[in-house]
């Protein structure tokens, strides 16, 4: 349940603005906390915070670790000021394109500062004993993680089950020799995680004093070729092999005639089960400590999933598989009584998903762009639809822009459904901030706005698009749009809607 009227913006830290390629933990985060108060918005909504990687596209949704923080997101900016960088060694840096990352530069950059502020932090020892503490209290996964990604570097990049046999296997001689003989780049990433982690809470802290609360984003699955899977085998439906049996994905419909097969292993429910639900639980309760709500991605996945055997090249031959959603969720308020939970219920949702996020609770999600392709008055996406205990988007970071969706997504009739709706015609210069004023004057008592609506721009500043495997997850902001007339005018909407 949501029990504060408010509003808030969905912009992942990478799309920061910043001098170093990408969005980070610097400046660039501290100031557009100041412009959530400024304009009177109680949350920031951000993408998963997991490690990427360029094979994977650079998505957030695609992780080698539930756990693990981006250390690409690491400040450059703080370390200097933390004395674990000079400003001397920033000064040859590439020059970055503004207003979009492009990776292939930013990865061997700031990999490059982050070697040298661990070489610096091995030569001062300042921060020792903060980071011995953080290790001890984090020993659970970090060793783990740590040790994955040294031993993948290791062994070229390879996914874990071509490692040596031993070492795929987890035997416990071999782990103990890879940690002695890999000692120092083991300590580099816990302390790179360390340093990501000390930057984020103290964001954090600076936004909930200010008001904002963060908002964050779980994905339900996690990629095969990740520390999670190599850890616990045993929890995903895996063959002898060690190889992936099924696979999750989504079945055909209306977007797709072969559905989306997305390769990432399914969970052996039964397993989780008898251990109660406790990786689950973990992982929550992890991202809980850096996020004020969590976002899970996909929960229809929680109460039925489809799986595709491993072989199949479409999602077709695919089935459903239920998983205990009552039992699961239950146990999780258990432990986590007030569970601040947002489902990700898009796309085509059956009963007993619906009767799940009754029972416990937990608000679902409205996209205003998709209430308006079909005539159908009692459409849930509709304002005038809406309940109390949901979440409403003009778009999401899957969808095109508002402006880009109205000058290239829809044809007349939409937009006659879209004006009678506005009470007036709707124009593609003002239309973002029709749909933005729909949301917020709405019933809903959460409303979420991509920063790329709010500024009004098109397409070219769209964040995904989903089945593509290039070009995403590089629009980023410009420090110039955060303007003054900008910021008086989302205040006024948001006062004149009681949020």
């Amino acid at each position: 349940m949501i029990t504060k009227r408010g509003s808030g913006i969905l912009l992942h830290i990478t799309s920061l603005p910043s001098q170093y390629g990408i969005g980070d933990l610097g400046s660039g985060a501290y100031q557009f906390a100041d412009f959530l108060a400024q304009t009177g918005q109680s949350f920031w909504q951000v993408l998963p915070l997991n490690p990427t990687d360029q094979a994977s596209g650079n998505s957030p949704y695609s992780n080698i670790s539930a756990y693990a923080g981006n250390t690409l997101l690491i400040s450059p900016e703080l370390l200097i000021e933390d004395g674990l960088l000079g400003q001397r060694e920033l000064e040859n840096s590439p020059d970055f394109p503004e207003g979009r990352c492009d990776y292939s530069w930013v990865i061997p950059y700031k990999n490059k500062i982050l070697e040298s502020a661990y070489l610096k932090f091995r030569q001062n020892g300042k921060f020792r004993n903060d980071y011995e503490n953080y290790c001890a209290n984090n020993v659970e996964w970090l060793d783990n993680y740590a040790l994955f990604v040294v031993i993948k570097k290791h062994f070229g990049g390879k996914a874990w089950s071509d490692w040596d046999h031993k070492l795929r296997d987890r035997d416990a001689g071999a782990l103990k020799d890879m940690r002695k003989e890999f000692a120092a780049e083991v300590e580099k990433e816990k302390f790179l995680q360390y340093l990501f982690f000390k930057q984020w809470f103290a964001l954090k802290k600076y936004c909930n004093d200010k008001g904002v609360q963060l908002v964050g984003d779980i994905p339900i699955y996690v990629n095969y070729d990740s520390v999670s899977v190599w850890v616990n085998p045993e929890l995903f439906k895996l063959g002898q092999d060690k190889r992936p049996a099924f696979v999750a994905g989504v079945p055909p419909d209306y977007f797709s005639q072969t559905g989306q097969l997305w390769g990432n292993p399914v969970y052996r429910w039964e397993a989780l089960q008898k251990t109660g639900y406790d990786w689950w639980q973990k992982r929550i309760e992890h991202n809980l400590k850096f996020v004020d709500i969590l976002r899970l991605d996909h929960f229809r996945g929680f109460v039925a999933y489809w799986e595709v055997p491993v072989a199949e090249k479409t999602a077709v031959r695919g089935h459903w598989e239920k998983a205990p959603a009552e039992e699961f969720f239950a146990t999780l308020k258990k432990h986590i009584p007030n569970l601040p939970l947002i489902a990700e219920d898009l796309g085509l949702i059956t009963k007993d998903v619906k009767d799940v996020m009754k029972q416990f609770d937990f608000p679902g999600m409205r996209v205003l762009q998709f209430a308006f392709y079909e005539d159908k008055p009692d459409h849930p996406y509709l304002p005038q639809n809406y309940i109390e205990n949901c979440v409403v988007y003009t778009g999401t970071h899957d969808n095109n822009t508002t402006k880009g969706w109205f000058e290239n997504e829809t044809n007349g009739r939409d937009r006659e459904r879209i004006s009678h709706c506005l009470g007036h015609g709707a124009a593609v210069d003002n239309i973002h901030w029709e749909l933005v004023t729909l949301a917020m004057k709405s019933i809903a008592k959460m409303a979420v706005f991509p920063m790329q609506d709010i500024l009004g721009l098109g397409a070219e500043a769209r964040m995904n698009v989903p089945g593509v495997p290039g070009g995403n997850w590089e629009w980023r902001l410009l420090p110039s749009q955060l303007s003054s007339q900008l910021i008086e005018k989302l205040l006024g909407l948001t006062k004149s809607s009681s949020r």
